[in-house]
């Protein structure tokens, strides 16, 4: 985001802290990118929706709290998502799922200097949904949701320097298992 993007954001935040109508603006600009960030956690339309949900209001409620950090406001949103996610979880005593779009796993692909047949890619998301949780995690935030270093050791509560170890270890491992060729532009 540029630094008038944040600003406006901003405003609409301190209004939305005021009048809560005013954070329909935000609930519009990312309700979509949050929901598909936990269908791939979820893979359950329903359950999204009610963890979605859930998500916003969440939001609503602490808007108060909200302080600017120098992210935009969808990492704060992103952190609460996946703290609603882990919640399910944990009180379901269900296994996390990921569910990763070959679409997706293209978009990662071209962060390497290989070329793809469908058979790799079709093996690269068997391998990936093998993966533990961090390292899924970090791949998802870095590759499929485009955030940087900084905003996903803000969402994952970590050191910037854990983030970037924890995504060139994933990296590692497919660059291992496939030989594959990955830059690494931080």
């Amino acid at each position: 985001m540029t630094e008038d993007e944040i600003r406006k954001e901003q405003a609409i935040i301190e209004r939305s802290k005021k009048d809560p109508q005013a954070f329909g603006e935000l609930y519009e600009k990312y309700f979509d990118r949050i929901f598909n960030y936990i269908l791939r956690q979820t893979d359950n339309d329903e359950l999204t929706g009610d963890l979605c949900s859930q998500t916003f209001v969440n939001a609503l409620n602490n808007l108060g709290k909200y302080e600017f950090r120098g992210f935009p406001f969808s990492a704060w949103l992103y952190k609460i998502a996946g703290n609603e996610v882990n919640k399910h979880y944990r009180k379901n005593k269900g296994k996390k799922i990921f569910s990763i779009e070959e679409l997706k796993v293209r978009e990662l692909v071209e962060q390497t200097t290989d070329t793809w047949d469908e058979e790799l890619i079709n093996r690269v998301i068997r391998y990936m949904n093998e993966l533990p949780t961090d390292m899924i995690q970090v791949l998802e935030l870095r590759f499929f949701e485009d955030k940087d270093f900084k905003e996903i050791a803000f969402i994952l509560d970590m050191t910037e320097s854990g983030a970037k170890m924890r995504t060139y270890r994933a990296l590692d491992k497919l660059r291992t298992n496939f030989n594959l060729k990955v830059k690494y532009d931080g």
